[in-house]
């Protein structure tokens, strides 16, 4: 075990060994190349929440994590790739930091911690690029998601803020992708982890969907839990029995007996590898036949696509199986009609299910995101579409083996999406709106599963959450009974 206060004295111990990252950055420069020249990543500085010093709680990039692997402010990373070397920039702890911070590491033992035996200041890093630029060298940079990011590039690059787009590297952002969505073993157990807290948090929401207890209630008992641990969430959770609304990041609501809660969350791993699980639960233990018809749909559709995940399967056609699936049963509760094929090939299903399956998940949530979804979630021979409902589908590339995905159906009542479509009278060829009146108010539900894809197949990740409907139900508001 690290001593009391070794985050603080070093990351070294939050990190995977120096080899990872040396065989991390080896395989770029060696097998992922992008090109000559330099790679340049920048890591993320303190973000203030109102003023300096006063930030946010510090989150790292993500793609500076995977092949750098410091979890600190304000450093650079430089990959050579005509001569394989890396250094990093960084400034040294000052007096100051040390006395509101606390006593820290040299920068040379974190680099060293990561495999890297040259360490300068920013300054360096300045006339470094600048002699490249002068050799015309290509430095190789990712697309800025920071303000910070876009300024020091201006300076960096000289090239005003317009052009910065033009800068960035193509090549280089194929190549991290093909090299980050592959999980090695280390990886996957570190998502395990996630997903070990991950299901403490859930179980924590379940056993607390009680009528009287709060969102807001839930959320904090679940934050507890995981600072508890060492951990926090992967991403802002959603927990409300307002579970139309697919982002939900209020919690003003008390639930009421046969609401249902529906929380989507995931926690992280010491090394920041994401957990993202959803579940539904109803309030008090039991679930109205409505609502249980539409969450065996929704159960239906996750198992359904669930089976389907193999290597070389786009993950486009899985989307659409698990699409069918859905309007299948929505075909026998009265609320669709006419074939479930034509249905779903003209997007009439996108009423009740109007977002993508899944994504990517890693060191990202929705890993890599930063990168652009279109080089994330595509092979390059695909174009991704623009229907309702699929044009918000991050991943439709074919599966790999090493990919770590999650599967998420979902069914919803909308009620503003509903009177558009009704109005514009869309797709009334397939849709009974007078039948789907009758479930105006009803909410929503989504399940989620992580999943990594094997060479011959496919498993979820992480322990059992609950989710067949007898067991969500004896596990509502299990805290109550104990």
């Amino acid at each position: 075990m690290p001593p009391p206060n070794a985050f603080l004295l070093n990351f070294s111990w939050l990190m995977f060994p120096p080899a990872t990252y040396r065989s991390r950055r080896r395989t770029l420069v060696e097998h992922e190349r992008p090109d000559s020249g330099l790679v340049l990543l920048l890591g993320n500085r303190r973000s203030p929440r109102n003023y300096v010093d006063n930030p946010h709680p510090f989150r790292q990039d993500g793609t500076f994590l995977y092949y750098f692997g410091l979890d600190r402010p304000d450093l650079y990373g430089l990959i050579n790739l005509d001569a394989g070397a890396s250094t990093l920039y960084g400034e040294e702890a000052t007096l100051d930091d040390v006395v509101w911070e606390g006593e820290q590491t040299a920068l040379r033992e974190d680099a060293a911690a990561v495999g890297i035996d040259t360490v300068d200041p920013p300054s360096a890093l300045d006339a470094r690029i600048a002699q490249a630029r002068q050799q015309g060298r290509p430095v190789h940079v990712l697309p800025p998601y920071r303000d910070e990011h876009r300024l020091r590039l201006e300076t960096l690059l000289g090239r005003p803020h317009t052009q910065l787009d033009d800068a960035v590297s193509e090549p280089l952002i194929r190549a991290v992708v093909r090299q980050r969505s592959v999980k090695s073993s280390e990886e996957v157990a570190e998502i395990e982890t996630a997903l070990e807290r991950t299901a403490q948090a859930h179980a924590c929401a379940q056993e607390r969907a009680i009528p009287g207890a709060s969102e807001q209630e839930i959320v904090g008992a679940m934050t507890g839990l995981l600072t508890t641990e060492g951990s926090t969430f992967s991403f802002t959770p959603t927990c409300s029995v307002r579970g139309e609304v697919l982002h939900n990041h209020s919690y003003p609501n008390t639930l009421e007996e046969g609401d249902l809660l529906l929380v989507d969350a995931g926690a992280t791993s010491p090394c920041h590898y994401a957990g993202d699980v959803t579940r539904v639960t109803p309030v008090g233990g039991g679930f109205t036949p409505q609502q249980r018809a539409i969450y065996d749909a929704v159960l239906s559709a996750q198992t359904a696509a669930i089976n389907a995940v193999a290597p070389d399967v786009p993950f486009i056609e899985i989307h659409k199986h698990a699409a069918r699936t859905l309007t299948e049963h929505l075909i026998d509760l009265g609320l669709m009609q006419g074939a479930a094929d034509e249905a779903v090939a003209a997007g009439a299903h996108a009423l009740f299910f109007p977002h993508g399956l899944g994504h990517m998940m890693g060191l990202d949530v929705h890993d890599m995101e930063s990168l652009g979804e279109t080089f994330v979630g595509y092979a390059e021979d695909q174009t991704r579409p623009d229907q309702f409902g699929l044009h918000t589908l991050r991943l439709g590339r074919p599966l790999r083996p090493g990919f770590v995905i999650t599967v998420e159906p979902g069914c919803y009542f909308i009620p503003p999406l509903i009177k558009q479509w009704r109005e514009e009278r869309r797709h009334e060829r397939f849709i009974n709106y007078e039948r789907v009146e009758d479930f105006l108010g009803f909410g929503g539900i989504r399940i989620e599963d992580d999943m990594l894809v094997t060479e011959d197949g496919a498993r979820i990740l992480g322990p059992d959450i609950p989710k067949a409907p007898g067991e969500v139900a004896d596990r509502a508001g299990s805290s109550r009974a104990a």
